[in-house]
């Protein structure tokens, strides 16, 4: 069992948010931190402009595949993020619950999803902040 704290990051097709949230997180908190993402519905592939967008602020996310929620994510993590899955996620006890409000990049063209990845990495500052607090 590891002594990390976890976070796992849920969309819908886990091919844009919750791919952009996860490259984040493994990128600036390293190895401090487990990294997760998962979708209700996932898609075939990481959504090409996402893939694109984090390309050009020097993360590489091109080996991501979308994956499925499972339970067993869920119950292994200890911050749960979802971002417009809506009522999917299964809930649990003692876990840290947050729904990010972001716009959906699946179907924007770079212009629509830099704001989207900018906001996520100011929402992924403030979360290893209060993970890793005076790290």
């Amino acid at each position: 069992m590891s002594d990390k704290p976890s976070v796992l990051f849920v969309c819908v097709h886990n091919a844009g948010r919750s791919q952009l949230a996860a490259g984040w997180l493994a990128h600036l908190a390293g190895d401090r931190i487990e990294v997760r993402s998962a979708g209700s519905a996932p898609a075939d592939q990481v959504n090409p402009v996402a893939v694109e967008a984090m390309r050009e602020v020097g993360i590489d996310i091109t080996a991501e595949q979308p994956k499925i929620l499972t339970v067993d994510a869920v119950e292994a993590s200890d911050v749960v993020i979802t971002m417009g899955c809506g009522d999917t996620c299964p809930i649990f006890p003692g876990k840290r619950y947050e729904d990010w409000k972001l716009d959906d990049p699946a179907g924007q063209g770079i212009e629509a999803v830099r704001p989207i990845r900018d906001e996520i990495r100011t929402r992924i500052d403030k979360l290893i902040s209060e993970i890793l607090p005076g790290d």
